[in-house]
């Protein structure tokens, strides 16, 4: 073969790589020789995003679950709006409430300048989730990469997969299990709204017509989200420590001080209340299952034969 025709294979495969699902399984050394230093540029700008705003910390880790609960984690979540898709940034679960895209924005941009078409924006989402859960004090892990882009994006699909703030135990199980996610990773991952903040339209319910509520907590959160108007209020879905990354979620369950009808869920006289009160009391198995999950679920991938890519710019496809 001679020199330009080997050139045009080249070209042609690099082409195919980045329309197509090139990458295999994923490898904690995915990008250990086409971009050593991914890890280093995603930490630093994630780590100087959550050091200036500490809620964004938690809008990084739900980034990554709404993202992988979707068609698997292909980054579909990150995909503007076009004239042939609606895409699921307006999901009724997303919708005025995911946050943290200006952040992968800001690490794809220099991803882009160290290692030009290599790193794919899910697999920055997933090493951005797993620093965001370290800087708040939790735990870290080793994040499997090599994950590839998708090309499209669906509303329904986030409106029919996302589980909702009314959603009952059974319904949380049944929505993991499909996932092949086990009920102890669900309420593992629950633990992640250890962090973060909701949005008084979605406790409102819980707050004025529930009983399995601590009054006084009730009160409290009652001041700030009247029966009427303030939908957009904020209120932390754990009060005590609402920007470290620890057990106190779990804690609060325990006392019926859980924010969103699906968080008391989990502790209500169910089949989970007993791994509730064993992570309440011991934070280091919480952080230990947490991270194994995040694992588990950052292993989710698009339905074989989807088309996908490495994206250039993490909002629109190539």
């Amino acid at each position: 073969m001679g020199t330009s025709s080997l050139a045009r294979s080249v070209a042609l495969l690099t082409l195919l790589c980045l329309l197509l699902t090139c990458h295999g399984k994923l490898s904690t050394k995915f990008y250990a020789k086409s971009c050593p230093g991914v890890a280093a540029i995603v930490r630093s700008v994630t780590a100087q995003a959550v050091a200036k705003e500490p809620r964004m910390g938690a809008s990084i880790i739900r980034l990554f679950f709404h993202d992988c609960f979707v068609n698997g984690c292909d980054a579909s979540i990150l995909l503007d709006d076009t004239p042939t898709f609606t895409g699921e940034k307006n999901a009724g679960a997303n919708v005025n409430s995911v946050r943290g895209y200006e952040v992968i924005d800001a690490i794809k941009t220099q991803v882009e300048a160290a290692c030009k078409a290599t790193v794919s924006c899910a697999d920055i989402v997933a090493l951005a989730s797993r620093d965001a859960v370290n800087l708040l004090g939790g735990p870290t892990w080793n994040v499997q990469l090599g994950r590839t882009d998708s090309r499209t994006a669906s509303q329904s699909a986030a409106n029919a997969n996302l589980p909702g703030p009314g959603s009952s135990a059974a319904s949380l199980v049944a929505a993991f299990a499909a996932k092949g996610l086990s009920a102890r990773d669900m309420t593992a991952l629950s633990g992640a709204h250890t962090v973060g903040r909701a949005r008084c339209v979605f406790f409102r319910g819980r707050i004025y017509g529930e009983p399995n509520i601590n009054a006084t907590f009730a009160a409290v959160r009652q001041q700030t989200c009247p029966q009427t108007g303030g939908d957009g209020n904020l209120a932390p879905f754990d009060d005590q420590t609402p920007d470290a990354f620890d057990n106190a979620y779990y804690a609060n369950l325990v006392a019926r001080r859980g924010l969103l009808h699906s968080d008391q869920e989990l502790f209500n006289g169910g089949t989970q209340d007993a791994l509730v009160r064993k992570y309440s009391g011991n934070g280091r198995m919480f952080a230990n299952d947490f991270a194994k999950a995040m694992v588990k679920m950052g292993g989710l991938a698009p339905a074989a034969g989807t088309p996908t890519e490495v994206r250039l710019n993490c909002r629109k496809v190539n």
